[in-house]
């Protein structure tokens, strides 16, 4: 076996001394923190190290994805959601802040909003500016986030918070329980209490819930009263968000003639905290006013961060979208940890946290072969960059404005498009059968790997690979192609060629078995056939599809 870092990919660097310390340490890191490795950034990682990367990315300011809209809008083009589309996958591919990119990926998976809601279906703007809103707040605080995904006008219309009123009995009106339920449920806490290191709290061997029906409804009385931000006090029921649509792009303003400013409002119980009617216990304020509203919300916001659920339970979910979806007791234990305090008594700092998440040990260790309950699937929408990245997908124009290749058709999975609030799939999922449903483990990502979805990116895998590259293309073909011009200087060395693709898309975890089949079969293709591509790309071809490269470990 040829050591990585010594063949392919070879620089002049001291070693780090918390690593990379090879080339398929450095490709697996960045598979768990970029949108897909490239040789530059693998050799880069190798130079600097481990944190340093880290405190380089953390520094670095968020490649927004709203401007891209507006430059085209003021080309005169039409925006909808597939330039939205066309935004994430140009930022995926080139964004330098690529850990905040893929944070926001991430994010974007749990704190979920979709264009796939009525209300929202024609709001390209509001729902980009949500996402870059997900992106400032990547390595900020969680407290801070949800806050301001509580009061974005887009999570409003969504969950339907927006414009949500106090009882009135006379025309039996209640506030509406959609955001009450799911903020807890969905963002924060989950069903079940649960101990730090994410398994459940049992008594009597039963699971405990967290909130019951006067807590939601308690929490809903709180959520009245919110919509535009610019909404006067004399038309609140109908105004809009102003003439250039700018609503959308500011946190909801209070209001408290339709705020449940009366009766108790019974919040998560753990520390027996319920808001009473009227006034705020520390405001002391003799009368409601608009800060009521809001010291209302600080206090139920506050109620539910400081929940001891919240550091497992995101925790774990964030593990999931980035490392493993069978993260160890151990392993979510030790990140939560981290959220419940930085090592300077913070709560929620997200940027401990990430470092938490792909520094772990059971991050960094090096993957076991056979019967490996880590890693995960990699989705769909992943792949795709993972493959555009590595072999430097470009387009005439900049923009991969080819929409048919990655969504709907080839993929459902593009950034705030889920079908449901509870993402593409969900995090508890696992597939039926003695490997994972019987032997307790999860399995999210499958939920979603259909039969037509397997076969339609085998096919497009296959035309790409073949006919969509720069070796390929008529000269006059303006849309995005890949380059295999490195690649293809290997295929008189059927060695050099697998040991470079094993190391750029599967971080050094091909089997022995694999790589002895895939040599088999390249070494009896001619050298010449395709003009040379052609070991590369059917070597490409069979590994992307292979289930060992669809696990990502």
């Amino acid at each position: 076996m040829v050591i990585a870092g010594d063949l392919l990919f070879t620089a002049s660097f001291d070693e780090s001394p918390e690593g990379p310390y090879n080339d398929y340490e450095a490709s697996r890191f960045l598979s768990q923190t970029t949108f897909g490795a490239t040789v530059p950034e693998i050799r880069r990682l190798r130079q600097i190290g481990y944190n340093a990367w880290l405190n380089e990315q953390f520094a670095m300011p968020l490649t927004a994805h709203r401007p891209y809209l507006q430059n085209l809008q003021a080309q005169q083009v039409d925006i909808y959601h597939n330039i939205r589309h066309e935004a994430w996958m140009q930022r995926a591919l080139t964004a330098p802040d690529q850990l905040r990119q893929r944070l926001m990926f991430a994010l974007s998976e749990i704190l979920v909003t979709s264009d796939q809601s009525g209300a929202l279906e024609g709001q390209p703007f509001g729902l980009t500016h949500y996402y870059d809103m997900l992106g400032t707040g990547a390595f900020g605080n969680y407290r801070t986030l949800l806050e301001n995904v509580t009061l974005h006008p887009i999570m409003g219309h969504y969950l339907s918070m927006f414009g949500n009123r106090k009882p009135d009995p006379a025309i039996n009106l209640r506030p509406d329980e959609n955001y009450a339920r799911e903020i807890m449920q969905l963002f924060s806490i989950g069903l079940v209490q649960l101990n730090l290191d994410g398994t459940r709290v049992l008594v009597g061997g039963q699971p405990v819930p967290t909130y019951n029906q006067e807590t939601i409804a308690g929490f809903a009385h709180v959520f009245t009263g919110w919509k535009w931000f610019n909404c006067p006090a004399n038309n609140w029921q109908w105004c809009g968000p102003g003439e250039n649509g700018e609503g959308w792009l500011q946190p909801m303003g209070p209001n408290v003639e339709f705020h449940a400013v009366e009766g108790s409002k019974q919040l998560l119980n753990y520390s027996g905290v319920s808001l009473p009617g009227g006034i705020m216990p520390a405001g002391n304020r003799p009368t409601a006013t608009v800060q009521t509203v809001r010291d209302n919300m600080t206090t139920a916001l506050n109620n539910i961060f400081n929940h001891p659920n919240v550091g497992p339970f995101f925790s774990k979910l964030l593990i999931q979208r980035l490392v493993s979806s069978n993260p160890s007791p151990a392993y979510v234990q030790r990140v939560a940890t981290v959220f419940n305090n930085n090592g300077s008594g913070v709560r929620g700092d997200l940027r401990a946290v990430v470092r938490a998440i792909v520094m772990d040990p059971e991050a960094r260790a090096r993957p076991v072969t056979g019967g490996s309950t880590g890693g995960k699937m990699r989705e769909q929408a992943l792949r795709w960059t993972q493959i555009w990245r590595a072999f430097g997908a470009s387009d005439p124009d900049g923009r991969f404005d080819d929409w048919y290749l990655h969504w709907p058709y080839h993929t459902p999975v593009m950034p705030l498009h889920s079908p449901t609030v509870f993402n593409f799939y969900l995090p508890n999922y696992a597939a039926p059968g003695p490997d994972v449903a019987q032997a307790g483990l999860l399995s999210p990502e499958f939920q979603i790997e259909t039969d037509t979805y397997v076969t339609r990116f085998k096919n497009l895998i296959e035309w790409f690979a073949t006919d969509m590259h720069v070796g390929a293309i008529p000269p006059d073909f303006d849309g995005t192609r890949l380059s295999f011009e490195l690649e293809r200087g290997m295929r008189n060395s059927p060695d050099q060629l697998l040991e470079h693709l094993d190391v750029l898309l599967m971080g050094g975890t091909m089997s022995a078995s694999m790589r002895t089949t895939l040599r088999n079969y390249i070494v009896s293709v001619p050298v010449g056939d395709y003009n040379g591509y052609r070991r590369v790309t059917d070597a490409l071809s069979l590994i992307v599809t292979s289930p060992e490269y669809i696990i990502e470990k």
